[in-house]
């Protein structure tokens, strides 16, 4: 990521101030599409208060915390999730050889650092800095953010983290040890989401390998539309059943 431009004069957040509309934020003309506000601070009620209207926050070392809301934003219908025939026969052959287990929230903290060491192409460093690391391990005992875990012969493999405020999920980051892991944890969030009628992933970041799976473009406007809508559902219970592979792994739905 980029250093903020200094040529466009950004909001500054003060511990506890609103953010601004997200209207607001720089557009596909600025320096820095999608970007909002910087300052404020990573606590719990900033951090409900961001997710609820769209915003998350994303900076690098050295940076203030800088607050997004892009538009279009990219996010992954579960309905849409495109299952690929190779990953399908790996879970299917893992499943039946009892090699595989899915946890949910076994060891978040392991998790998200874990994410915080893979390196990603393109970038120097990590997004994901110890103030993250801790804000977002206030958030999961505060039971708003979770872990999807892989588990592999007894090891954890690979997983990936998200917040998730009523019937809306925020995927955050993954990683991955083993061949496939990342993507055998997304999956499981996929058939969790089915299984839950959960109809929206975030996925934040418009990437090709998001693309590949299903993931399209939605507006600002749209995305928040259903931000609202899905905070006055209930949140379910955070827990992976066997069972929910069942429909995904099936012949029916979106595959490639």
């Amino acid at each position: 990521m980029s250093q903020t431009p200094p040529n466009r004069a950004l909001p500054w957040l003060e511990p506890g101030q609103a953010f601004p509309p997200v209207d607001t934020a720089w557009s596909a003309t600025d320096p820095a599409p999608g970007l909002l506000a910087a300052g404020g601070v990573l606590d719990l009620p900033t951090l409900v208060a961001a997710y609820s209207r769209g915003i998350f926050p994303w900076y690098s070392a050295g940076q203030p915390i800088l607050w997004w809301s892009t538009d279009p934003r990219m996010v992954l219908e579960p309905s849409a999730f495109r299952l690929h025939r190779s990953l399908r026969k790996t879970i299917q052959r893992l499943l039946r050889e009892g090699r595989l287990k899915v946890r949910f929230d076994h060891d978040f903290e392991r998790v998200i650092r874990a994410c915080a060491n893979t390196a990603r192409d393109g970038q120097a460093g990590t997004w994901i800095l110890p103030a993250m690391v801790e804000a977002y391990v206030r958030m999961h005992r505060a039971g708003l953010a979770h872990s999807v875990e892989t588990w592999l012969d007894g090891e954890l493999a690979g997983g990936l983290y998200c917040v998730n405020l009523g019937g809306m999920v925020f995927g955050e980051s993954m990683f991955s040890r083993r061949t496939d892991a990342s993507k055998i944890a997304l999956s499981a969030l996929v058939a969790f989401c089915r299984a839950q009628d959960m109809p929206l992933i975030d996925c934040q970041q418009n990437t090709a390998h998001l693309a590949s799976l299903g993931a399209q473009l939605m507006s600002r406007e749209d995305f928040c539309g259903h931000v609202r809508t899905g905070l006055m559902r209930p949140a379910p219970t955070w827990n992976f059943l066997p069972v929910y592979w069942q429909h995904l792994l099936s012949d029916d739905g979106p595959r490639a």
